[in-house]
């Protein structure tokens, strides 16, 4: 097999989680052989033991003949600079979530890597779930009659670790609380099952955090098929995920990854449990793939873009306690 020989931008918890998710392995199609890192010092044990050169710079990577590909795992606010540099080098880029903080950056990204003819994917890893790969059949063969609503909720303890100094303690990268760790995932996964989102009406606050970040994020949105869905995201609470999708004929609930129960009219709720994947190798190695002529990467750059637009709109729609058409 033809490897991918790919640079992690950012060393901190997650990208450390995608470069030991293909390490080393013969099959995913892609390592990572070089990277940068704010703290280089924090990470150069890790990155040692992992066989990656950790460069003084991003420029750097950018203009390492060695590097094919960039995966971009820095604050959010550097996305679009990031991924535009790296599309004019002719490297492919993987980009963590969020894209972008604009509509009209993730245009510009989008732009560039077109221009350049490199691939661009977005880690949006919940996409390569079995679970949803079985809700998305059950869209696509009707068993759900008329879809009316879907429901989604992703929490977690993350900012109990925030302190202040660090980038994701900031207002400016972090303006609806869980929405950049977690809540953005949420989004992208009522785009890939429900379609384009038309308008949200956000409330967003903090009810118990004290370091100027919200800790509490609901919404009600309305796609543009008709269909209505409520959010949350919490930002200090047990951690949880759950999706859900109700039609005239049946409904279906997705309990975590892995648990997913659906129940049809007139019928009994039944339950199955899918095996645990490893999202993060599955979306690396359908990048490196797309990179090598294989399928798309099955999240399309419109979709990328349109969940920037959401968010952007969740952010207007949360200051001025109004809803929010989403551009």
């Amino acid at each position: 097999m033809t490897m991918l020989n790919a640079a992690i931008v950012g060393m901190g918890k997650w990208g450390q989680t995608l470069v030991n998710s293909v390490q080393g392995s013969n099959d995913a199609g892609i390592r990572f052989v070089a990277g940068c890192t704010g703290r280089p010092e924090r990470a150069a044990e890790w990155a040692a033991q992992q066989g990656i050169r950790i460069l003084p710079s991003f420029e750097a990577v950018v203009a390492d003949p060695a590097v094919q590909a960039i995966a971009i795992a820095s604050p959010h606010g550097m996305h679009a600079e990031q991924v535009i540099a790296a599309a004019r080098a002719g490297k492919h880029v993987f980009v963590e979530k969020p894209f972008t903080m604009t509509k009209a950056s993730a245009e510009a990204a989008v732009a560039a890597c077109r221009q350049a003819g490199v691939v661009m994917a977005l880690g949006h890893n919940r996409r390569f779930l079995p679970a949803i790969a079985e809700m998305k059949a059950m869209l696509a063969d009707g068993r759900f009659g008329t879809l009316l609503h879907v429901e989604g909720q992703f929490s977690g303890p993350g900012a109990l670790a925030y302190k202040p100094g660090m980038w994701r303690a900031n207002r400016a990268e972090s303006p609806l609380g869980g929405m950049g760790g977690m809540g953005i995932h949420m989004v992208d996964m009522f785009i890939n099952l429900a379609g384009r989102i038309a308008a949200v009406t956000v409330q967003s606050h903090a009810r118990v955090l004290d370091n100027g970040l919200d800790d509490t994020t609901a919404g009600l949105f309305r796609f543009e098929s008709g269909v209505t869905a409520n959010f949350a995201t919490l930002a200090l609470a047990p951690r949880f995920w759950r999706v859900g999708l109700f039609g005239t004929d049946a409904w279906a609930v997705l309990h975590g990854h892995e648990s997913l129960t659906v129940c049809r009219r007139d019928g009994t709720p039944e339950s199955k449990v899918f095996p645990a994947t490893d999202i993060e190798r599955a979306e690396l190695t359908a990048f490196a793939a797309a990179v090598a002529g294989g399928p798309a990467y099955p999240l399309p750059l419109e979709d990328a873009i349109h969940g920037v637009a959401v968010y952007e709109a969740m952010i207007g729609a949360a200051a001025s306690g109004s809803t929010y058409a989403v551009a």
